[in-house]
């Protein structure tokens, strides 16, 4: 990992403009937090960040996550996030790097699941077994990168649920209750 996870984060935006956090690497905690931020941006897209070894290892899902095992969903790795990032919910000003909206659609806690390996060691190798603990997902989820990028999908257990359109039936923060569409 190089000595700042965060230059390039920090690189990117100007924060004499934008309300984003600038950050440094933080203490990783205990219970490693995760945080799934819609983001209407050019493209309506969601970010999904993981807390490991102290920053939010990112990723674009433009289709957003998903409840049923049967959908493999696209997941683009971005920048590392400060761990500052988990709450923000905000408009990222035209002319900046993301420029949008965006909300907190989830957040919680996650473990590990993949034994006799660390999250940094799993995430290095490109493939993380998870097991989410927040307020809309739930459950088991593998992350696994390919030649094409990253894919995240649900694993079967008590939580998948194949008929499930959770991004259109719990569209809302989980913070404020407001849409996307309603930040200003």
């Amino acid at each position: 990992m190089p000595s700042n996870p965060l230059e390039e984060y920090n690189r990117k935006r100007n924060f004499a403009q934008t309300a984003e956090p600038s950050g440094v690497k933080s203490v990783p905690s205990d219970k490693p937090v995760f945080v799934i931020q819609k983001h209407l941006a050019s493209h309506l897209h969601y970010d999904f960040r993981l807390e490991i070894d102290g920053v939010l290892k990112s990723w674009a899902i433009p289709k957003g996550p998903s409840a049923n095992p049967k959908e493999k969903r696209l997941a683009v790795a971005t920048e590392d996030h400060p761990m500052q990032y988990a709450s923000f919910e905000g408009v990222i000003p035209e002319g900046e790097y993301g420029a949008g909206k965006v909300i907190v659609w989830d957040k919680g806690t996650f473990g590990n699941l993949k034994e006799g390996k660390t999250l940094a060691e799993s995430y290095d190798t490109g493939h993380l077994v998870i097991n989410l603990q927040g307020k809309k997902l739930k459950g088991g989820y593998s992350l696994l990168r390919t030649k094409m990028g990253w894919l995240m999908v649900k694993m079967e257990d008590a939580f998948a649920d194949r008929l499930s359109d959770i991004l259109n039936e719990q569209p809302a923060s989980v913070i404020t209750g407001k849409l996307v569409e309603e930040i200003i």
